[in-house]
């Protein structure tokens, strides 16, 4: 009889705990945050909720789990349990002109920030609301041909930089300053001023909203941002399989230890459907974003489907939502762009 346990096979055990109210596991929600193994069994678990009875509801479903497994050595779990975080707004000033600034961020790459950047934005647009849109990936910019822009910003006598206006969207980014192929080589000072600039040193004008773009992770340039910039609020973009979720919810934690508040996550590639076809085929896995919206108490804002039509919109360099806007995508970005306008009016 086997009378040694892993930490492996604890964590294995652990992921057929569901968190209460929740179908998903306590292991894929971060929430086991240690497991040592000496003469006895100690799990630690961290939790945010406002509700006592959760607590307990774990650590009797934890240590129930626990008793099953091979060992016989006695199990303890401790629960620490944190208040939410309140979104509280921000001292970081206002850019001058512009009446909200919503980040569009995630933690991992490759989720699609940049298509949703651009077609949420012209979203927007068609509901009225005069919209910029800041490319801030420095490295990998991408608006600029999703927009079509090719012409090299000018700027006056102040030094103020004019964007370019392309589908009714005043844009910025890096891509319009570069040699085509030229790479962005930069280190984290001067990641931090252009940051600075694009924002403060570009004349926006008239806005009620302008758009971020924002790189993967949590560096240099989202801790500039919220450091500077009065934001409104951030859309996190994921795709539903767990590893882009962990990214995430880094992302999300970072924003609310800034105090900025979550304004929704809305979850791309959510499925494919063959064109004719009824059934979808959910390529990265189902429901990992609208299960992590309602445990952060946030709005979800729709599900994605994969959609040739808007790679190739994005290739061409004008939005879906504009070139179709009876696309079923198009559609789902309108109802998205809608869903803010109680935040942004």
């Amino acid at each position: 009889m086997q009378t040694t346990l892993t930490e492996h096979e604890i964590r294995q055990a652990l992921s057929q705990v569901p968190y209460p109210g929740f179908t998903r596991d306590i292991v894929s929600f971060g929430i086991v945050r240690d497991i040592t193994i000496d003469r006895e069994i100690v799990v630690q678990l961290v939790i945010a909720t406002n509700d006592t009875g959760v607590a307990t509801e774990l650590r009797n479903r934890v240590l129930k789990e626990l008793s099953s497994l091979w060992g016989n050595l006695p199990s303890r779990v401790l629960v620490d349990v944190q208040a939410p975080v309140q979104a509280t707004p921000q001292a970081a000033t206002p850019i001058n002109g512009v009446r909200h600034v919503i980040a569009i961020a995630s933690g991992k790459g490759g989720v699609g920030k940049s298509t949703v950047s651009v077609n949420l934005a012209a979203a927007l647009s068609r509901e009225g609301l005069s919209v910029g849109l800041c490319d801030c990936d420095l490295y990998g910019p991408s608006v600029a041909l999703m927009c079509g822009a090719k012409e090299r910003p000018s700027a006056d006598e102040r030094g103020m930089i004019t964007p370019p206006e392309h589908h009714g969207l005043k844009i910025m980014s890096m891509g319009l300053l570069l040699e085509d192929g030229s790479p962005a080589v930069l280190r984290g000072p001067m990641v931090t001023r252009y940051t600075q600039q694009f924002l403060r040193n570009v004349d926006w004008g008239s806005l009620d909203v302008l758009l971020l773009d924002l790189p993967p992770g949590t560096g240099d340039i989202q801790l500039t941002i919220v450091q500077t910039v009065a934001l409104t609020g951030v859309v996190i973009v994921t795709t539903p399989q767990e590893v882009a979720l962990i990214d995430a919810r880094k992302a999300v934690s970072m924003f609310q230890k800034t105090n900025v508040p979550i304004l929704g996550i809305l979850e791309n590639m959510s499925y494919f459907q063959v064109p004719g076809e009824d059934a979808r085929h959910e390529i990265f896995g189902a429901g990992g974003g609208a299960m992590e919206a309602l445990r952060l108490g946030v709005p979800y804002l729709g599900g994605l489907p994969l959609e040739p039509r808007l790679r190739m919109a994005s290739d061409n360099g004008t939005p879906l939502v504009l070139s179709e806007p009876e696309a079923r995508v198009s559609i789902m970005f309108q109802e998205a762009a809608c869903a803010l306008l109680p935040v942004i009016k």
